[in-house]
């Protein structure tokens, strides 16, 4: 399995990263996307990733952090970008559920960050909250000089769902799908073809069950992909073939390095 997206650059896992990746490892988990979200966290992330061979690097501005975006901050991600072990421009996207950057600024960032992936022929991994029409709205413009993209930690309806594999993107499946609550995330999963998924755990958030109240870590990927398989009624070794395989896809770094 391919935890798609995970966040161990943050300072929970200070100190631990090591013991966390042979947890993974002894669980199925062959290898990690350590996404950024800020400048910093971007430069850890591919810190970590040149360390570890099991751990692959996105770099990019979060929507939060989207209003300290600017012309500096671009140029060193468009350096970081080129590293070998980065294979994706991300967490990049719009949250207008906590708006802790202005919408405006969001928009803006997102915007600037989705032409450098067209322009780097990298993909993009997006967070949307509560935005869905206006991140369709910046993507489908420059669709055609993207090279793909996952909507991580999909929260949306079938119906965005469907406008998402319309644009030949991917759906990024976490925690949630194993939560009791979860009825519209199962119904879009259900719908949605096993070639357009991807299991991920955006730890230390979004614990599956039965670990929640623990902090989440990329060995617990198996229960999602489980709750995958009986929703889509097949077993478990097929949800890991076919998820990997669409992680390598969509990631086409991440195979010429492994």
């Amino acid at each position: 399995m391919i935890d798609t997206h995970s966040h161990l650059n943050d300072p929970k896992y200070a100190g631990i990263v090591g013991d966390v990746i042979a947890r993974a490892a002894e669980n199925g988990v062959k290898a990690i996307v350590v996404c950024g979200y800020d400048l910093p966290s971007s430069k850890l992330a591919v810190d970590l990733a040149e360390h570890y061979d099991k751990l692959f690097a996105t770099v990019g501005i979060h929507p939060h952090d989207a209003k300290n975006y600017n012309f500096d901050t671009e140029k060193e991600l468009a350096e970081l970008a080129k590293r070998p072990r980065v294979i994706a421009i991300g967490e990049i996207g719009l949250d207008y559920h906590y708006s802790y950057s202005p919408k405006t600024s969001q928009r803006e960032a997102f915007a600037a960050q989705l032409d450098l992936a067209a322009k780097l022929e990298l993909p993009v991994v997006i967070h949307s909250r509560e935005a869905h029409d206006e991140t369709m709205s910046a993507l489908l413009p420059r669709i055609d000089k993207l090279v793909g993209g996952v909507f991580h930690c999909f929260s949306g309806n079938q119906f965005q769902s469907k406008e998402v594999l319309d644009i030949g993107f991917a759906i990024g499946v976490d925690g949630p799908i194993t939560y009791k609550n979860a009825t519209i995330l199962r119904n879009v999963v259900a719908t949605c073809p096993l070639e357009h998924i991807l299991i991920e755990t955006d730890c230390p958030y979004l614990t599956p069950a039965p670990h929640r109240g623990k902090m989440n870590e990329p060995c617990y990927l198996k229960y999602i992909a489980e709750e995958l398989g009986r929703i889509k009624a097949t077993g478990l070794e097929e949800v890991d073939q076919a998820t990997t395989r669409n992680a390598l896809a969509l990631f086409p770094k991440m195979a010429g390095e492994r």
